[in-house]
């Protein structure tokens, strides 16, 4: 029997058509309106996506998933399969997805373009430096930083205290070694020696308001707003106080500019910005998100990690920010993953096991109940496995049909667009027959710790968060400036909905342990860091970086 190619063995297999044709061909646009960057990725300016009419009519589709296992769900896969399936029965539709970061491709996962045929295409240019774009949010972001100690080193007012500096560093790698750091040392030309610390690019507030941001000018405000540390009096400090915003957005001029791509099927995907889904808002741009409602009936987006994470923050802050309404939210679910919740053997998911399966659906009916929430209509995609059994398929079906939430299975990975054909359908009949009544979780004016509460409840299933005095006082400091009417984004471990990686399923009877708070005053929210997640990640006792390298072609191998 054949061994299948990997996933980038098939990107690399594949017949593009140079990006100037999947402009013209699938949204009616002229090259002369790209900005090319070689054959098959272009940018498309900010100036010519505002002189695009809206099209009210346009839908939006939210990609989430349960909570993430070693097995993996497929979430970025089923998002490019769906926009696919659209266009095979006759619907135009295009993704709007995140930029993967170099951390996770060289750490853990590999690439993060989907997968088999479902994949959006150069893979390799996709996850390696791509247009540029995080490069130049690390270097933004370390702009500031050399700026900051600049002007302590030379006294400039306002007089920042060397103690009270919060602006890290950035890079866009997992490197644990980085995480906490002694800078200035050696002569006093080197200037102050303090403590610092690196984040990854993708915890970045540089990357949040990048996502955020609708125009230049809206991102050099934002800029301009970023606290950067306060004064011996308490007083905060900006980095327009710095003058830095004008030098950043300098930096980030193109690449507030959405990335035009192509899935294998030469349909047209936006990938744009990258936060992490654990530790930033996890959503791409608001730019290309609304740049693609111009262009396209149908917007498939996906929010990183499980519907707990990503979607949470795309319907709290995302949502709440840019104006965006959902039209639904597509929950991706696999017998496999199930099968984790439910406590099976790693080795042992490939056998039929419906007990384990039983077991872990409390996990994904948690996320369905969760979204209900936020009244959007709400169905599931099973991203099917050739060991899945119809006595376990049917188990899925049977228990989200009691939950009043239809299923498709789909086997795009396999199958491209016509694998999806079956979920294009649902997704299409729900949106047509199911009005959307969306609405956040809370509102403005709730407290910050009635804010992190409510999440805690609501979304984690946890009896309640445990807010250290030290926090609540922060909390009240934070209101007292006015910046309580802010959505706040929970930073939380991925593979639980409590802060314990180990409890998988639904778990119950736990609290959140709220560790540190702090204010993003440009990305307009406030980071709540909870259990012992940490926003600079290490590396794997085997890195995927171990198996990448490139062929005597010049092909990317290893990667995913």
């Amino acid at each position: 029997m054949a061994v299948p190619l990997s996933n980038i063995e098939i990107a690399n297999c594949a017949k593009l058509w140079p990006i100037g044709d999947v402009a013209e061909k699938k949204l009616g646009l002229s090259v002369k309106d790209l900005e090319p960057f070689g054959w098959y990725k272009a940018k498309v300016p900010l100036a010519f996506i505002k002189k695009l009419p809206y099209r009210p009519s346009s839908k939006l589709i939210l990609m989430t998933a349960m909570t993430p296992t070693m097995a993996g769900e497929g979430k970025t896969t089923t998002s490019v399969g769906l926009v696919d399936g659209l266009n095979c029965i006759g619907k135009k539709a295009m993704a709007a997805l995140r930029e993967p970061s170099l951390g996770p491709c060289f750490g853990m996962k590999g690439g993060a373009c989907g997968g088999g045929y479902a994949q959006v295409v150069p893979m390799s240019d996709i996850n390696l430096h791509f247009t540029g774009d995080f490069h130049a949010i690390t270097s933004a972001h370390n702009l500031l930083a050399a700026m900051v100690d600049n002007h302590l080193y030379w006294g400039h007012s306002p007089m920042l205290d060397a103690r009270r500096i919060t602006w890290r560093r950035t890079m866009d790698m997992n490197d644990r070694s980085l995480r906490s750091i002694v800078t200035g040392i050696g002569s006093v030309t080197n200037g102050f020696a303090r403590e610092g610390k690196f984040d990854i690019t993708a915890a970045s507030e540089v990357m949040a308001i990048l996502c955020l941001a609708t125009d230049l000018h809206d991102l050099q405000r934002r800029l301009g707003n970023i606290k950067v540390g306060r004064t011996a009096k308490k007083e905060f400090v900006f980095a327009k106080d710095i003058k830095a915003e004008g030098a950043m957005t300098a930096l980030l001029k193109d690449a507030l500019n959405p990335n035009l791509v192509q899935t294998l099927e030469h349909n047209p995907a936006f990938v744009h910005g990258g936060p992490f889904g654990n530790i930033a808002h996890g959503c791409n741009s608001v730019v290309a998100t609304n740049a693609a409602l111009k262009l396209a009936d149908y917007v498939v987006t996906e929010a990183g990690f499980g519907a707990d994470l990503g979607a949470e923050k795309f319907l709290n802050i995302k949502c709440r920010r840019a104006g965006f309404e959902p039209a639904c939210a597509v929950v991706v679910a696999t017998v496999k993953a199930l099968k984790l919740h439910g406590g099976v053997n790693p080795k042992e998911l490939g056998t039929e096991n419906l007990e384990a399966v039983n077991r872990g659906l409390p996990n994904l009916v948690r996320h369905l109940d969760n979204l209900k929430k936020f009244g959007v209509p709400v169905l599931v995609a099973i991203n099917q496995f050739a060991s899945d059994t119809k006595a376990e398929l049917d188990l899925v079906h049977e228990i989200c049909a009691g939950r009043g939430v239809k299923v498709a299975l789909s086997n795009h990975w396999a199958h491209g667009g016509e694998g999806a054909r079956a979920l294009a359908e649902l997704v299409v009949k729900t949106i047509e027959n199911e009005p959307s009544k969306f609405h956040t979780l809370y509102p403005d004016e709730m407290s910050l710790a009635e804010k992190v509460r409510t999440v805690s409840r609501e979304i984690y299933g946890a009896d309640d968060a445990d807010i250290p005095y030290a926090v609540l006082k922060r909390f009240e400091e934070l209101e007292n400036a006015g910046y309580g009417h802010y959505p706040v984004c929970m930073a939380k471990t991925q593979y639980s909905f409590s802060t314990d990686p180990s409890k998988k399923g639904a778990p119950t009877g736990f609290t959140i342990p709220i560790r540190e708070v702090r204010l993003s005053l440009g990305a307009e929210f406030i980071v709540v860091l909870t259990g012992d997640i940490m926003t600079m990640p290490g590396l794997p006792q085997v890195p995927a970086a171990e198996v990448v390298g490139v062929d005597s072609k010049g092909d990317i191998l290893g990667l995913f």
